[in-house]
């Protein structure tokens, strides 16, 4: 089935789907030539496909959905637009942050930029913890042992990330040896898991208090993970990492609270300044 989702222009799509390429994982993803991003979303009656690619000319995004359910394609749509961060008005963002000299030129550059969200935050959160202290390859790596060894067979070689409760249901050396972790990446795996599995919210409508509260009580989850966790899953416009090494290299400073401090200005387009300093270091 096509959807097409509009937007409101402009629209820098290419450092937003620079992301999605960059942290394709095999198995749950894939990223095509052409600019089309296939995945696996879930829908209230079970795993969908979905390919999403932008048509500029038309300010939309062109959506193919294969649900589960014909029912479940009105939520679907409302998480890729909330992953693609289709509902911005980037008028007003853009002219917030112009004001500041940092920004100016990399909003002059990349003219609506968007977050890059989450179809889960189960998934984002995992895949976030499989990406601490490694290089971005690695992390894709072990995702995609993860996705093969304990995900559900969706349709054509893709799968459905792992339930909070097939992961608790391993025991955490299951989990090294399988996906290659070190034991203290894999007990943190394993808890995040049993914690979500036991109630945990991590949904985009979360309290963000309540969000952040709950992943830092988990074992091998400090402030940067939970931050960056905020920003992603809970679209927040105003979320911010401030212990990000990118942010602080780009910033010239050394400490989370220098940053902070800096950052108080950008109030309240914090994530959207964030994702444009990242994009200028790394996409």
């Amino acid at each position: 089935m096509k959807v097409l989702l509009p937007y409101r222009g402009p629209f820098t799509h290419a450092p937003l789907w620079g992301a999605l390429r960059a942290h394709t994982v095999a198995g749950l993803e894939r990223h095509d030539p052409d600019g089309t991003h296939t995945r696996v979303v879930n829908g209230p009656h079970g795993p969908a496909l979905v390919s999403v690619v932008v048509r500029p000319a038309d300010e939309h995004v062109e959506a193919h959905l294969a649900p589960a359910h014909p029912d479940d394609v009105e939520p679907l749509v409302a998480v890729i637009r909330r992953w693609l961060d289709l509902d911005a008005d980037p008028l007003p963002i853009d002219a917030a942050l112009s004001r500041h000299r940092k920004l100016a030129p990399l909003v002059a550059l990349r003219p609506g930029l968007r977050r890059l969200g989450s179809v889960d935050g189960f998934e984002t959160a995992v895949l976030t913890v499989l990406g601490q202290q490694v290089s971005l390859a690695a992390a894709r790596t072990f995702g995609g042992r993860l996705v093969s060894a304990y995900g559900l067979l969706v349709h054509d070689g893709f799968f459905a990330f792992p339930a909070p409760e097939t992961l608790a249901a391993l025991t955490p050396e299951e989990l090294r040896a399988t996906v290659g972790l070190t034991g203290a990446r894999a007990k943190t795996v394993h808890a995040l898991a049993a914690a979500a599995a036991d109630g945990l919210r991590l949904g985009g409508d979360t309290d963000p208090a309540d969000f952040r509260s709950g992943l830092m009580a988990l074992p091998g989850i400090g402030p940067w993970t939970a931050d960056y966790l905020t920003v992603r899953v809970l679209g927040d416009p105003d979320a911010f990492t401030p212990d990000d090494l990118v942010l602080k290299r780009a910033l010239g400073v050394t400490t989370g609270r220098q940053a902070a401090v800096l950052a108080e200005k950008w109030r309240p387009w914090r994530a959207y300044a964030l994702f444009h300093l990242w994009t200028d270091e790394a996409y």
